[in-house]
């Protein structure tokens, strides 16, 4: 005859997560280099094999400038083609409208990840993915990344020579962000053995060890460094 066996009780341990906010300040200006709708339609056309005899439109750095900010709120719209005049209108007018404009959330996070790992805080790179989360503000203009919203003065187009394929040179046309500032909202996990102290140091590292966007610290630049604002 068959033992009944008794029904195992299983004790679910509740995560006892807490949530706190934090502001950052840039230290030295941030660039964005976000991928444009174009860009990616165009790559995807080249690996389709569509590209081939089209003719590679003309650079229009107003629109390059343009495309390059991770949008929140009031991206301008107007025709591919449109003139470098009327790119500048268009934005001129949703300056003056109000635009938003945000940054990864996850890269913000990663930075204080590379930094507390280069600084020996933690073992390794995982020792603070799930410790911690930063809460998007928007999830972009289209919808395809969670942003954290940058407060700063209004972007200025800068023009700056790369090297790209075999060491050929071209000009980039990208949004600097002068005197910014962002809120980040965290969500943490309390009951862990990061603290929250801890977690909050490895963000102020990342400002200064990894930083943000184009040439940041960790590319060899010095360009997207922030601190944690004390309170």
């Amino acid at each position: 005859m068959a033992v009944k066996k008794e029904p195992e009780v299983i004790e679910i341990r509740p995560l006892k997560v807490a949530e706190a906010s934090v502001i950052i300040v840039g230290d030295t200006p941030l660039i964005m280099h976000a991928w444009s709708n174009k860009a990616k339609r165009m790559m995807l056309e080249a690996q389709q094999g569509k590209a081939k005899g089209k003719k590679k439109p003309a650079k229009n750095p107003v629109d390059d400038f343009i495309q390059a900010a991770y949008w929140i709120e009031g991206k301008p719209e107007y025709a591919d083609d449109a003139s470098e005049e009327k790119c500048t209108a268009a934005f001129e007018a949703a300056i003056e409208a109000g635009a938003r404009f945000g940054f990864p959330a996850a890269a913000i996070k990663q930075a204080a990840q590379s930094a507390a790992y280069r600084l020996g805080w933690v073992k390794n790179q995982m020792g603070l993915r799930g410790a911690f989360f930063i809460r998007p503000d928007s999830e972009g203009d289209d919808g395809g990344l969670g942003l954290v919203e940058i407060h700063s003065d209004p972007p200025v187009m800068r023009e700056d020579m790369v090297r790209v394929g075999m060491g050929t040179a071209d000009l980039r046309y990208r949004p600097q962000f002068n005197n910014w500032w962002a809120e980040l909202k965290l969500t943490y996990n309390a009951s862990g053995d990061i603290s929250l102290e801890s977690i909050i140091n490895a963000i102020n590292a990342g400002g200064y060890v990894c930083g943000l966007g184009e040439w940041r610290p960790e590319r060899d630049g010095s360009y997207g460094q922030f601190h944690v604002k004390a309170n």
